[in-house]
């Protein structure tokens, strides 16, 4: 790939077209290849909007938290397509973004918020994406354990599922458009039939009827569906800026990654209410035991690797927005390495609650990105290295993460404890119809179009 090839400058980046061999440049200052079609795109989104948490995950559609009655199979299947739906719609968003000005995700927050501030969002996200990949690859273990136990027990223990999948994630990172390649041709195939053969085997089974059971709280379980989705705004634009084009980022992300997210809680909800009998524990157990299940869940535990590798090339790509001139590869492997030493020795399973707080701080800055992007600032947005701060900015994304909070503080102990305080200090009661993640997104995004116009004007 050379650079007197490039057709257009967006920002600070060199877009250049490239063929189905090109790779990412190793620092921010090499030209971008956009390499990949609207297929390849809807085979990395389709990938990733599966998750062995995702069929766990269906018990909070069923029976959303603080509840003690279980909705109807009719208002759990509405939550899950209309919150993933809506929790997808703004990835797509943010995928355009990265397709017109070949910036990845943290840079893009250069426009936004300004080159200086843009590295408060930037910490916050490689600390997530740091956790997340250490939990992904501790559910790959304990898949990978659970099929071996099942198959042919005491035969590999589960440490060395973890080293498996460390060097995997790996190779990914280092060659990540060649990586994407790969899931579309083989992994999307494979999980689309695994997909439709568990569908059909839970089908087997009686359901209850549909409309057995409450529509109270189904906010709530939208909004379990929606987080799913809009947490990977932060990462969309990272791996979009080598799309074709707009369009292509667009339609791949928010075809690929609805239909698997909803086959996936479709599928983790019809288990509860059949073969697992209402208990998550035994979800996956109950997906072994069917006939070939064990093949058909293993092709589920290695297509997890997506995961991983994601969670750790944008941790790399993250880091470059603090500083360029890094190698991606090499920060791609010590954060592997960091990653899997954690799986290995680490107890996460208490740290995915604060994961999850995590991730609601980007559900507001999510709108402020997009009505910035698109309605206040119109794609005019400084991506380089001297790009002067907005602070302005900043207010909208506040008020979005308290409104979040309110109505949804966590499961972090103390940091539960001091918004449920704060909410009586203001008299604010959180009403059983109101989503955390839809109100807040309204909320920064109203904001937005507020102190945007203000900032205009004082301009």
């Amino acid at each position: 790939m050379a650079a007197d090839t490039s057709t257009s400058t967006a920002g600070s980046f060199v877009t250049v077209p490239g063929d189905r061999h090109s790779e990412v440049g190793r620092t921010l200052a090499e030209p971008v290849p956009q390499s990949l079609s609207v297929v390849d795109q809807f085979g990395l989104w389709g990938n990733l909007g599966v998750s062995l948490l995702g069929f766990t995950a269906a018990m909070f559609v069923l029976q959303p938290p603080g509840g003690t009655s279980q909705l109807s199979l009719t208002a759990g299947l509405t939550a899950i397509v209309a919150g993933t739906l809506l929790g997808t719609l703004p990835v797509a968003l943010a995928a355009v973004q990265g397709a017109r000005t070949g910036a990845p995700a943290m840079v893009l927050l250069r426009g936004l918020f300004g080159a200086r501030l843009s590295y408060l969002p930037t910490l916050i996200n490689i600390l997530q994406c740091v956790g997340w990949a250490i939990f992904e690859l501790v559910t790959i273990s304990t898949a990978a354990d659970a099929i071996v136990a099942h198959v042919a027990p005491h035969t590999l223990p589960r440490w060395a599922f973890v080293l498996f999948g460390g060097v995997i994630t790996a190779l990914f990172t280092i060659h990540p458009l060649g990586a994407i390649r790969v899931l579309r041709r083989y992994a999307t195939v494979a999980v689309l039939i695994v997909m439709g053969y568990l569908l059909i085997q839970l089908l087997r089974h009686p359901l209850p009827a549909f409309g057995h059971g409450t529509w109270s709280r189904f906010w709530l379980a939208t909004d379990t569906v929606v987080g799913a989705g809009i947490s990977w705004v932060p990462l969309a634009a990272d791996y979009t800026r080598h799309s074709r084009s707009s369009r292509a980022a667009f339609t791949g992300a928010i075809a690929g990654y609805s239909i698997t997210q909803v086959l996936c809680y479709v599928i983790g909800l019809f288990a509860l209410v059949t073969v697992a009998h209402d208990d998550l524990n035994q979800i996956w157990g109950a997906f072994i035991a069917l006939p070939v299940g064990a093949l058909a869940f293993a092709v589920l535990a290695v297509r997890e690797l997506d995961q991983s590798f994601a969670d750790v090339y944008s941790t790399a790509v993250s880091i470059q927005n603090l500083r360029p001139l890094w190698d991606r590869r090499v920060l791609a492997g010590l954060i592997t390495a960091l990653s899997t030493a954690g799986a290995l020795w680490l107890n996460v399973n208490a740290y995915q609650n604060f994961l999850v707080l995590i991730g609601s701080v980007f559900v507001p800055m999510s709108a402020v990105l997009i009505v910035d992007y698109f309605v206040v600032s119109r794609g005019r947005w400084d991506l380089t290295a001297g790009a002067r701060s907005r602070w302005l900015m900043l207010v909208p994304w506040a008020l979005g993460f308290v409104m979040y909070q309110l109505i949804n503080p966590g499961s972090v102990g103390w940091w539960t404890s001091a918004w449920t305080s704060f909410a009586r200090w203001i008299h604010f009661t959180a009403q059983p119809w109101m989503s955390a993640s839809i109100l807040s997104f309204v909320v920064a995004g109203v904001a937005t179009l507020v102190f945007g116009r203000l900032a205009r004007r004082r301009r």
